[in-house]
């Protein structure tokens, strides 16, 4: 296989307990996920890696391919690669299990960005902020690039500051990811770092210890659900614009 993607879902959560079974119109917020990514062409096979058997029957219920993993991992990149270690695949991409409004075409261009250069290791996706208020909220991921796209740093902090000069465009980091088997490997063997302790990022990791993510504008935007009120927005959302 080319392209597997993988959708690492937990069923605990900090803020909204079960969230991956919470009702959107009619469907659990997995299911949304699930329908929505397996419509990205680049995938020759999609699977859900959840450590509850609850997951696993809902998934399952609706035709999805589901796969336990232990409940000891603590990030969803070590469950991904639990579930990708034996197979013969090139790329993977780790899609969020709290993204519902994920749209095949990030799933498409986190891959490409892979697939049409094969000196790329790992990509992932942006998008332009346009809510001064979402840029100020430090739940809300913000990115950097070089001039060549590549991320120069994530932060919960507003980058780039734009002390002098306010028209600088905010770019929100979509969690959508992308990586060549090998080198996803290799990120698993990282040792954690400080930058990515103190901003809770883990992406952070991989710069640190100086390898690079291709950025990838997306023209979607993307709801992140870790409270009710993220809930209500996705479904708010949905109501008028579907994807």
């Amino acid at each position: 296989m080319d392209v597997v993607g993988v959708i690492p879902i937990r069923y605990g959560s900090t803020r909204l307990a079960a969230k991956a079974l919470a009702d959107i119109l009619g469907k659990p917020m997995i299911q949304h996920i699930y329908e929505n990514s397996l419509r990205a062409k680049v995938l020759d096979d999609l699977i859900i890696a959840t450590d509850d058997e609850r997951i696993k029957e809902s998934v399952e219920s609706f035709g999805g391919k589901a796969v336990l993993t232990s409940r000891e991992h603590s990030s969803g990149t070590e469950r991904l690669t639990e579930v990708v270690f034996d197979l013969d695949v090139k790329i993977i991409v780790n899609i969020q299990g709290d993204e519902p409004l994920v749209h095949p075409s990030m799933i498409n261009d986190a891959a490409y960005a892979l697939l049409d250069d094969e000196q790329q290791v790992m990509a992932s996706l942006m998008y332009p902020i346009e809510d001064e208020q979402e840029f100020q909220d430090p739940n809300t991921v913000k990115v950097v690039t070089d001039k060549d796209g590549f991320a120069l740093y994530f932060s919960r902090s507003n980058i780039p500051n734009r002390f002098r000069k306010q028209e600088v465009i905010g770019y929100k980091h979509i969690g959508i990811y992308a990586y060549t088997k090998d080198f996803l490997l290799t990120f698993k063997g990282l040792r954690p770092t400080p930058l990515e302790e103190a901003e809770g990022l883990e992406q952070l990791r991989v710069l640190e210890h100086g390898h690079r993510i291709k950025m990838i504008k997306t023209s979607y935007p993307s709801i992140g659900v870790d409270t009710e009120e993220d809930l209500q927005r996705v479904i708010d959302y949905l109501k008028t614009r579907p994807i």
